[in-house]
């Protein structure tokens, strides 16, 4: 669906507990992004990469094309439920419920981001 959620790129840490902390079982994720946003182009194919990495099963991972709207907010499905107003964003769900949030630009990539915050 989205071409930036495509492995590419360098990726980010690969140490294990990165790779442990992504690859849990129980982890679901939702990213939003946009083929024509560049901090996705930038920071989503790294961390496409890092889940890969990790073995998350495509299954888990459910990508949202987001498009934005004439008076510059995002459109696309479950950009509302979600409460998504910036993208990338991911959205990292254990049972149903978010245990981790990236928004668009942090200090550090999305992968070593969540890792930190579901270790």
């Amino acid at each position: 669906m989205l071409e930036t959620m495509r492995p590419g790129g360098i990726t980010t840490r690969t140490e294990p507990a990165v790779a442990e902390a992504l690859g849990a079982e129980d982890l679901t994720y939702h990213v939003w992004g946009g083929d024509w946003c560049g901090d996705c182009r930038r920071q989503l194919p790294a961390f496409a990469a890092a889940l890969d990495a990790a073995g998350v099963s495509p299954e888990r991972i459910h990508e949202y094309p987001v498009e934005k709207a004439a008076d510059g907010s995002k459109t696309g499905p479950n950009v509302d439920e979600y409460g998504v107003t910036r993208i990338p964003t991911v959205v990292v769900e254990r049972d149903g419920t978010t245990v981790a949030r990236f928004v668009e630009d942090a200090d550090q990539p999305v992968a070593d981001y969540l890792a930190e915050r579901l270790g």
